[in-house]
């Protein structure tokens, strides 16, 4: 008898198209949150406008890929997991730069929003290697 998943990171990872289904509703989710509640509240998190509006783009675009890639379901997807990990490595690199140059003009809640979106990123970034890792070791 097979052993059933007993994790969420077990299951996704088993099904590496819906981890491009998790990474494309979360950027997703992402790049909404900055253009309806980040932009235009400038006062409650301190980030500018114009920031948070250019840091939704690549978060747009990333939503575009992942979801593409979830529709298409590509017969060779590693690479195209591997290339999201990257670029949401990088878009959290791009993130804490933002903090640590703004970070006198955000406020406590920006600081806590943004990290906290680093932290759930990098958490999406492991079961994405995760997932081409073990489906590479079989």
């Amino acid at each position: 008898m097979e052993k059933s998943p007993s994790n969420l990171a077990q299951i996704l990872t088993s099904q590496p198209r819906n981890v491009f289904l998790l990474d494309g509703l979360g950027a997703m989710l992402s790049a909404l949150l900055l253009v309806v509640l980040i932009a235009p509240f400038e006062a409650v998190f301190g980030m500018p406008p114009d920031i948070a509006y250019k840091l939704s783009y690549p978060a747009f675009g990333f939503a575009a890929y992942s979801l593409g890639c979830f529709a298409f379901n590509p017969q060779n997807w590693k690479p195209f997991m591997r290339a999201i990990a990257l670029a949401n490595f990088l878009y959290c690199c791009l993130t804490f730069a933002l903090v640590v140059l703004d970070f006198t003009v955000l406020t406590k809640l920006g600081v806590a929003y943004f990290l906290g979106e680093i932290v759930i990123v990098f958490g999406v970034i492991g079961i994405e290697l995760l997932t081409v890792r073990q489906h590479s070791a079989r």
